[in-house]
């Protein structure tokens, strides 16, 4: 018996030792002149070996969400980072911040946040792959939009992008969800609300190609953008996977997601390191 609490034992210290480890830091933004919190997954392994480094995930929550909601709501990414041997990085982007910089309060700065200030510091603080092949973006709803829009305006900084269940056209979102707050007056501001749309911002491919992946469950009442994102994609002939399966817009779904979403940008980022 005291032999086999002694096995049990060193087994459960193994496992501990090799499980995933999840970091909150404080990310200064000189962009918006605060600290700002932010989740950092580390996949098992990633002490043992100095030498390594990890290619990162750029994983954005919804709106009304925060930092904490992937590793609180989906706490098998965990292990999905230790199955991948990936960095997922979760930043703030504030209940409504669009992942814009907005041009009418200067105070929302997320855009600079999450392309360049958040990857700077990771790059600094933790053992990555400190280049655009090892960097991929992407999110569910508002950060399925922000994965697309910071990717294209950013492809030197990433290599993929992804949208769980994007909110991709907010172009026609004037009201209850803020837009009108960050992109100010659809007339006055009528080119940022037409431009900053995904649906339009995919217009303008950059000259650094981009893996993309999306997809949307088939009873979410928004998956008419994430099929016109998917239309116009195939009409410019941009190779990207597209997926419907059966889903809402809610947590079940997006905890499904993942799964696939991770698994292919580890496939992408195979193909982009060897």
């Amino acid at each position: 018996m005291k032999r086999l609490l002694v096995f049990a034992a060193c087994i459960c210290s193994t496992l501990l030792a090799t499980a995933a480890t999840v970091d909150t830091v404080a990310i200064p933004s000189k962009s918006m002149h605060k600290d700002i919190k932010t989740v950092v997954v580390l996949p098992a392994g990633y002490k043992a070996d100095a030498a390594q480094r990890y290619p990162v995930v750029y994983l954005l929550h919804g709106h009304g969400g925060s930092y904490r909601n992937w590793i609180t709501r989906v706490p098998h990414i965990q292990q999905l980072a230790d199955q991948h041997q990936l960095i997922i990085v979760c930043p703030d982007g504030a209940v409504s911040s669009w992942y814009f910089d907005s041009p009418v309060d200067s105070s929302f700065r997320y855009e600079t946040f999450v392309a360049k200030e958040v990857p700077a510091y990771i790059d600094e603080h933790y053992a990555t792959i400190a280049n655009r092949k090892g960097r991929v973006i992407t999110g569910l709803s508002m950060g399925g939009h922000g994965g697309f829009f910071i990717a294209y305006r950013h492809a030197d900084l990433f290599s993929g992008c992804g949208s769980m269940s994007g909110a991709l056209h907010v172009s026609v979102i004037t009201k209850g969800y803020d837009v009108e707050k960050r992109l100010g007056d659809t007339a006055v501001n009528k080119q940022y609300w037409r431009d900053w749309s995904v649906l339009n911002v995919i217009d303008q491919y950059p000259k650094d190609s981009l893996s993309i992946i999306m997809d949307c469950g088939t009873e979410d009442r928004i998956v008419g953008m994430s099929r016109a994102v998917h239309e116009k994609l195939l009409k410019q002939q941009v190779p990207h996977d597209y997926i419907e399966r059966p889903g809402n817009h809610d947590w079940a779904y997006w905890r499904n997601a993942i799964d696939y979403q991770l698994l292919y940008f580890r496939k992408h980022f195979n193909k982009m390191l060897q």
